[in-house]
């Protein structure tokens, strides 16, 4: 048993913490690259604190239809993404107190339990708006999560568990197996559907523009706290599911190894590192294609779908 500098309750509070602080970061920081991207200055990679801290102070107001599920939703989704940290390596490469908890198909779980809840926020006011959001997320997560799934299955396969700790000493500790077809084809399946579920498609949309919304439809009757703890939510989704992609598939490396502070400060330092490259690929992706119709999404997931078929063939043939 090795001596871990900082005792691992603390660690798995750090790992919340990280999530929970540094998701706006990565956020400000994507947003900062696709202006780039698109010849503009941009704003700066701390506005989405500016933006948080701004509903914060403000007042709600409740739509008069709105039931104990348009109250509840909120919490849900903000609870949802600070309980996944405490399942995947954030900052270390080894499992801590609750660790146990869940595997990465449990974390997808409580993933898909959140946005499950805002769906049903949506629908919850009557809202034309709300309305088409939720419709609209549900016709893409219809393709989405079968395909999640399989990805999910081909890492099974792969590293013969579904512990996310496994998998990441497994591709850490093995070239073959990082550099094998399977592998390679399940990180361009995650890679898509990173895209769908961070609103990165050119299908999606930020803005007030009917045509394109998705995410913004569901949340569009929120206002104050509740807006913000939807949208702190939507961030530390985006940064959970940045981190699977990183610590377990893409880069492996550079987690903490013996749980000491200056080890989980490095680990924290190359994660934003990790998220710097990975963010700047998806700012390009998403810049550099045309808007689509909407009814155009599957084509995207169709192939994430493929890579997946592909990446659970390619682990029985190897």
């Amino acid at each position: 048993m090795l001596s871990r500098g900082v005792p691992d309750i603390v660690l798995q509070i750090a790992q919340v913490m990280a999530v929970l602080a540094l998701s706006p970061l990565l956020q400000g920081f994507i947003l900062r690259w696709e202006e780039r991207a698109a010849r503009s200055a941009g704003p700066s990679p701390l506005q989405p604190y500016r933006d948080l801290a701004k509903l914060f102070r403000k007042e709600f107001v409740l739509p008069e239809t709105a039931s104990w599920l348009f109250l509840a939703a909120p919490v849900v989704a903000f609870t949802c993404m600070l309980t996944v940290p405490i399942l995947i390596p954030v900052l270390t490469n080894f499992p801590l107190p609750l660790s146990d908890m869940g595997d990465i198909l449990g974390g997808g779980l409580i993933l898909t339990l959140g946005g499950f809840f805002i769906t049903l926020a949506g629908l919850d006011t009557g809202s034309a708006y709300g309305g088409i959001g939720s419709s609209r997320s549900v016709m893409v997560g219809i393709l989405a999560e079968p395909t999640l799934i399989l990805v999910f299955v081909g890492i099974t396969l792969l590293a013969k568990a579904m512990l996310p700790f496994v998998v990441n000493h497994l591709l850490a500790g093995s070239p073959a197996v990082y550099w094998s077809p399977a592998h390679l084809f399940l990180v361009a399946a995650f890679f898509i559907l990173l895209l769908v579920e961070t609103d990165r498609l050119p299908i999606h949309s930020s803005t007030h523009i009917e045509i394109y919304m998705i995410e913004e439809g569901r949340i569009l009757e929120y206002s104050g706290p509740l807006l913000a703890l939807l949208r702190w939510a939507s961030m530390m989704k985006q940064f959970i599911l940045y981190t699977i992609f990183c610590n377990v598939l893409l880069l492996p490396w550079g987690l903490s190894v013996m749980g000491t502070a200056a080890g989980a400060l490095g680990a924290t330092a190359a994660l934003l590192g990790k998220f710097a490259l990975v963010g700047a690929a998806v700012a390009v992706v998403e810049t550099s294609q045309a808007r689509l119709r909407f009814f155009r999404y599957q084509e995207p997931l169709a192939a994430s779908f493929l890579f997946a078929v592909l990446a659970i063939v390619g682990t029985q043939i190897g």
